[in-house]
């Protein structure tokens, strides 16, 4: 029986702990996995009830965090090597940066047989200068050419790789899109709606539009801010707008709102309305989705974001900057609109044009379910990484 060691850079609420928790509890019987990964940062929202939800009980290596700390990324890759001497695994396969590299160097060291990485979203542009992006690509270079294969998570992002960053050869990097449960996101909307804008009083005749995600700089939520600010000054339609989610950029973008003379609350210690709310994270979000009319993403950088995939399995349009891998994740025109990246002025005017026109948010509504709920399921994530070990095995 074929062993796979996956490790993970840590258990926070996103696409990488979906992708590895699928991936660890719904290979094929042939194969046995352990999941290792590290711990969140306190900045985000635990995803460790995924885990429990799936019956899962990962290894948790308290000393691989987020950020860069040489004591205790030496002791997880020491705890890493100690994990592989046991457990003796035919592939290790890890999941984003930190495991990517400390997972990989600990695999490299010990000689395991196989070595597979996921990158879930390279972070070369959106998160450090020039002199460090440089860097650490000498890094990913070094563990792609000891890597079996590499997988990308979208057409671009290999072409990214490949071409652009020069991190290896096309050959040696295989395209295997995100996977999840969809199903939750397009069933009982109509209870779910109601639920959630009985919750937070949203009227009838009011628009609702959310953001979902950590509220961090390379999200780019004063761009968003701008944007809610030009609709409101140039549209008589009623909105109200949900930050869902947290992170350290927060009290600056409250300034920034302050500043601007939007009025908005902080839901759990002030549940009143106001047109912008910060919710802080909710767990069910199948019911911000299913509530909102419009779902919104301003990144400056993104793999495969999550909240785009889920608006579109609940038949909602989308409203994002095109970077990355979105182009993979939407079908522009017809499940969402894009703008350049942190460009105000286009955004701004898309978003008007979702708030004016009810014809085009429903016309955009009924092409996203079919598309979604065929590329990123589940099932079509596992069966494409169990055919990509078979292959990598058999090519010994």
């Amino acid at each position: 029986m074929p062993r796979i060691l996956r490790v993970m850079n840590r258990f926070n609420l996103g696409g990488p702990t979906f992708n590895a928790s699928y991936l660890t509890k719904y290979l094929p019987s042939e194969y046995e996995t352990l999941l290792v990964g590290g711990i969140k940062d306190p900045s985000e929202e635990s995803s460790e009830f995924i885990l429990e939800q799936l019956g899962i009980k990962p290894i948790i290596i308290s000393e691989m965090q987020r950020s860069i700390n040489l004591k205790n990324d030496y002791a997880a890759f020491i705890i890493l090597k100690n994990i592989i001497c046991d457990f003796k695994p035919d592939i290790v396969h890890t999941h984003a940066s930190k495991a990517g590299t400390l997972g990989r160097l600990a695999a490299i060291s010990m000689k395991v047989p196989y070595i597979v990485h996921t990158f879930h979203g390279h972070v070369f542009n959106a998160y450090f200068n020039k002199i460090s992006s440089a860097f650490y690509k000498n890094i990913e270079r070094y563990l792609a050419s000891h890597s079996t294969k590499i997988i990308a998570i979208s057409n671009k992002q290999k072409e990214e790789l490949s071409n652009i960053h020069h991190i290896c050869s096309p050959e040696k990097i295989e395209v295997i899109p995100l996977g999840f449960d969809l199903d939750k996101f397009h069933n009982n909307m109509d209870f779910k709606r109601k639920t959630f804008r009985e919750r937070y009083m949203i009227d009838d005749d009011e628009i609702a539009i959310s953001i979902i995600g950590r509220i961090v700089q390379v999200k780019n939520h004063p761009l968003f801010i701008d944007a809610v600010n030009y609709v409101k000054n140039n549209s008589n339609k009623k909105i109200r707008v949900f930050i869902v989610g947290d992170g350290d950029a927060r009290l600056p973008l409250e300034e920034k709102i302050k500043n601007i003379g939007i009025d908005f609350t902080d839901w759990n210690t002030a549940p009143v309305k106001s047109t912008i709310t910060f919710t802080s994270w909710i767990k069910e979000v199948d019911y911000v989705t299913s509530g909102s009319e419009i779902i919104a993403l301003t990144s400056f950088d993104e793999g495969t974001p999550v909240s785009l995939i889920e608006a579109q399995a609940s038949d909602k349009p989308v409203i994002s900057t095109n970077v990355g891998g979105i182009e993979d994740v939407v079908i522009p025109g017809k499940t969402a609109l894009l703008s350049p990246n942190g460009d105000v002025d286009s955004f701004s005017k898309n978003l008007l044009l979702l708030v004016e026109d009810d014809n085009l948010r429903k016309e955009m509504s009924t092409n996203g379910w079919n598309f979604v709920s065929q590329k990123f399921n589940y099932t079509r994530l596992v069966n494409d990484t169990a055919k990509l070990y078979e292959k990598i095995m058999n090519n010994k």
